[in-house]
């Protein structure tokens, strides 16, 4: 691996712990990184098994502050994973998927357009889980009905966040590359 490539390799890792942070600062109810940092990994990362193991270590290392410290008075003892987490982490993945599958080239369209699809699948899946998970909503077809109801107020904080954070993640990569090629043409002159 060349100079040039560890530097993207360390700035796409920093990047997706930064934007695992997110969530753990004071936010609007769901404008995180989430899908935003599954979308960087599998544009960025070299070996795609990189794009689902860094940003899942990052989402799962947030989710232990949240729920341990964050939230710890909720829980009796240390809390490894929430009742409702099957739900974002499959809808993790997904996002991931969906980065791999659109984001071979990046450029704005498609970029937006997996920003878009990430909220959407993050939506189903997160609200999916949290019906799964039995507490709120009983699992019947209306039960579901009622939990996607229930999580229309945040999609378009989603959609929002997603775009924001697609926006600043994906643009800092591109003016780091643009000023790393830029440094390189002056170091080879």
């Amino acid at each position: 691996m060349n100079e040039a490539s560890k530097k993207n390799l360390f700035l796409v890792i920093t990047m997706i712990i930064l934007a695992a942070s997110t969530r753990i600062f004071p936010h609007p109810p769901n404008v995180t990184a989430i899908g935003a940092m599954g979308l960087l990994g599998a544009a960025y990362l070299p070996r795609k098994v990189w794009a689902f193991i860094v940003p899942f270590v990052a989402l799962w290392l947030s989710d232990l502050a949240i729920n341990n410290i964050i939230f710890a008075e909720y829980y009796d003892g240390f809390v490894w994973f929430t009742q409702g987490a099957f739900g974002i982490y499959l809808g993790f993945g997904l996002i991931v998927l969906l980065g791999i599958g659109l984001l071979k080239k990046v450029k704005v369209p498609t970029l937006i357009g997996a920003s878009l699809g990430s909220s959407f699948i993050f939506y189903l899946a997160s609200n999916f889980g949290s019906w799964m998970s039995g507490f709120t909503y009983p699992k019947t077809g209306a039960g579901l009905i009622a939990c996607y109801t229930a999580g229309l107020p945040f999609l378009l904080n989603t959609i929002l966040g997603d775009l924001f954070f697609v926006g600043v993640l994906f643009g800092a990569y591109a003016l780091f590359s643009y000023k790393q090629k830029s440094t390189s043409h002056i170091l080879d002159a």
